[in-house]
């Protein structure tokens, strides 16, 4: 081809709106991800996600790849700083000139660069994080949540509640953030009109302290018997530890799925997490019911193989794996065309997918109205050493 035509060709493809990076990465054998996640900072626990997802593309490429191209997956550390996350989120898009975004966590990280992405019309997808902002596709149509919304668990844990003790005397803890309000305004969703008599005390906590000590004392205080606690992190460790210290014993205490990672219960004590309850869409690879389910066994055989050191118990890293496959089922799906637009495309038409590690009948399905890839929970009890799903599939409805 001559220099004219390539001159020629330049030019209409910069007219069809595609910058030179765009062009490259169309013609480029890889298929660049990029993520930021807390490898460092008070969550570094999540860390762990993001390994588990390098070791499964490694394992992708070592395959062939997908569709004949290598993934290239580039994930920095962002120690769960909104800061830190557009720092490196620009990196990742006007360095590393990454296809799309996977896996970011955090509310708070992620709106600090959602508005960014979308403008660039870059995929943010699979955001872990509940926040129901993360499902608008009309006013950020490349952002989607990848796990059920915080304000659907919070209505799912306000049935049982309702269900199994009526008269009860609630006290909220939640976290002064958007994470916190929707987890609390599912949860009042999901009471009614009996929230205002059953809810006796509510309190919040920062971020940035030090401890949640004073607050757990003035909810022990109110009289409360059931404790909500919209809390995440090291939180979660404090707010176990905590009750158990001064001698608070709630009948019924919940926290979120994602505050329910064995990383965060021993440094509680796991007896002092014994009874508490949360919700999953997962099968939990460490209880006993699912030790010869073959999808928990293809996890542990995935870890000895790709990841032989890792604590294969901590459920971090089956959150890293399942989300691999989900994404991975996507790239697959766009055939030749690894647009973004295509990308985005198939990440909104998802139809009862199922992936492992999912619990029967819960499937994936989006569309271009409806972007919540995980609807569907079943409730969890920690008996001491791991968690025992009890009831049927509930949702939010």
């Amino acid at each position: 081809m001559t220099k004219a035509m390539l001159k020629v060709l330049g030019i209409c493809v910069l007219s069809l709106g595609f910058g030179a990076a765009e062009v490259a990465r169309a013609n480029t054998d890889e298929i660049r991800i990029g993520q930021t996640l807390p490898y460092s900072g008070p969550l570094s626990g999540f860390g762990v996600i993001g390994r588990a997802q390098e070791a499964y593309f490694n394992k992708l490429n070592a395959e062939g790849g997908i569709n004949g191209r290598k993934v290239k997956f580039i994930s920095l550390d962002d120690a769960y700083s909104p800061p830190k996350t557009v720092e490196q989120t620009r990196k990742l898009v006007e360095q590393d000139e990454v296809l799309l975004m996977f896996g970011t966590l955090g509310t708070a990280t992620n709106n600090a660069v959602h508005r960014y992405l979308n403008s660039k019309k870059i995929p943010q997808l699979f955001v872990l994080s509940g926040a129901t902002k993360w499902a608008d596709p009309k006013a950020y149509p490349w952002t989607m949540p990848g796990m059920a919304a915080y304000e659907s668990e919070g209505v799912v844990y306000a049935k049982h509640i309702l269900s199994t003790k009526p008269d009860a005397k609630i006290a909220i803890l939640a976290q002064n953030d958007d994470l916190g309000k929707d987890y609390v305004a599912g949860f009042k969703r999901g009471l009614g009109d009996k929230a205002a008599r059953m809810i006796i005390s509510e309190v919040t906590y920062e971020t940035s302290a030090p401890t949640i000590s004073s607050q757990l004392a003035a909810l022990k205080a109110s009289g409360a018997n059931v404790l909500f606690g919209a809390v995440v992190g090291k939180f979660s460790s404090q707010m176990i530890k905590g009750v158990a210290e001064i001698g608070w014993k709630p009948d019924l205490m919940f926290v979120p799925t994602s505050a329910s990672s064995i990383t965060f219960l021993e440094p509680a004590g796991l007896d002092n997490a014994t009874g508490l309850i949360t919700s999953s869409y997962l099968k939990d690879i460490n209880d006993e019911q699912w030790a010869k389910d073959e999808d928990v066994k293809a996890y542990f055989a995935f870890m000895k193989e790709s990841l032989p050191s890792a604590d294969a118990r901590n459920t971090n890293y089956a959150t890293g794996f399942i989300n691999a496959h989900l994404i991975a089922h996507i790239l697959k799906a766009c055939g030749k065309d690894m647009s973004r637009e295509n990308i985005l495309r198939q990440a909104t038409s998802l139809k009862d997918v199922k992936l492992p590690l999912l619990l029967a009948g819960v499937t994936v399905t989006t569309s271009k109205d409806d972007y919540l890839s995980f609807q569907q929970l079943r409730l969890r009890r920690f008996n001491g050493k791991n968690w025992e799903g009890f009831g049927e599939l509930l949702d939010d409805q």
